[in-house]
């Protein structure tokens, strides 16, 4: 059987895990609380008239009759609190909307510059290419010409050779022989041994 003293240290350890565990959840829910406080420039409702207001009434079908009124002025209210939030959700879609028409207008407005901007570019680089292109074909159309040039002498200089060669090999010859009479002398030759 246990004894009174294990009897008191069990309730005492149980009392303690419990107070434990009470601290510790106790904790983080105020912290919890703390942070779903509204913030400081929050405006709340004026009190309702209708809370406390409540007297019960002698006879049930006043007190029905005044329960029945309350609820409309309560249904007109709730009606008036509905037009007033369907209002302001429509301003602020209207003023969203008009927001992003005038994002979306900048963002047009940069693109179209940036259209300008860029065929701008593309024109001064399509100039700059041309003029690079007829500067090339200029150059090219020199160099040809130069080359020509210089082909033409150098044919030019190899024929003057040739007929200095020619004309050298014709002043150089004691004997001249014509085709018409290279046969003649060739027989003269070979019949008269005299030397040439």
């Amino acid at each position: 059987m246990a004894t009174p003293r294990a009897i008191r240290r069990a309730a005492t350890a149980s009392s303690v895990n419990y107070l434990r565990r009470f601290c510790s959840s106790t904790a983080p829910a105020t912290a919890a609380t703390r942070q779903r406080q509204p913030p400081q420039d929050h405006k709340f409702l004026s009190p309702s008239p209708y809370v406390g207001s409540w007297e019960t009434p002698k006879d049930p079908k006043e007190a029905e009759a005044k329960l029945a009124g309350l609820r409309r002025e309560y249904a007109k209210q709730v009606k008036e609190l509905r037009k007033e939030y369907i209002q302001e959700v429509e301003a602020m879609r209207l003023e969203q909307q008009r927001k992003d028409e005038a994002k979306r207008e900048a963002i047009r407005v940069a693109r179209e510059e940036r259209n300008k901007v860029k065929a701008v570019e593309a024109k001064v680089r399509a100039e700059e290419r041309m003029v690079a292109e007829e500067e090339f074909r200029r150059m090219l159309m020199k160099e040809r010409a130069e080359k020509l040039e210089n082909w033409r002498m150098k044919e030019k200089s190899r024929e003057d050779k040739k007929k200095e060669a020619r004309e050298l090999l014709r002043r150089k010859s004691s004997i001249w022989i014509d085709e018409s009479e290279l046969e003649s002398k060739i027989l003269e030759a070979m019949v008269d041994t005299t030397t040439l």
